[in-house]
């Protein structure tokens, strides 16, 4: 059995339109996307106490999806720290959306992990060797 846990912040789903698209929440319409018989899928979101992401819970993760997009400055650091640890010790972590902006994926990868679109007129220069 894979022990799936997905987080979401919870927030895009309170205002409409998305509201009535995910009426239960976006990490539930992951959860049914992605359910089987060999998963046990459990949800956390942002405004739960420690986010939903106790040690407990963590604990007991084996991958650890996470939807995030509008609300990334509000997850605690503490919070960060522990997902980042386990991630460390082997749990697996899947970033959907614009988790590219998420503190956790900044904290896995040492970076920024900030996009920069490009405008057009602007050049690129790509290098091929043979």
């Amino acid at each position: 059995m894979i022990r799936v846990t997905i987080w979401n912040e919870f927030r895009h789903e309170q205002i409409e339109p998305v509201k009535s698209v995910y009426p239960r929440g976006i990490h539930s319409a992951i959860a049914g996307g992605i359910a089987a018989e060999d998963l046990e899928i459990r949800c956390a979101t942002l405004d739960e106490p420690e986010h939903g992401l106790t040690d407990a819970l963590l604990n007991t993760t084996d991958v650890l999806l996470w939807w995030g997009h509008r609300a990334h400055s509000a997850v605690s650091d503490e919070v960060v720290a522990k997902v980042r640890t386990r991630v460390l010790r082997g749990m697996g972590l899947i970033v959907l959306h614009s988790g590219h902006n998420s503190k956790i994926f900044s904290a896995m990868l040492g970076s920024s992990c900030s996009l920069r679109w490009r405008q057009v007129g602007e050049k690129e220069r790509l290098w091929v060797n043979q």
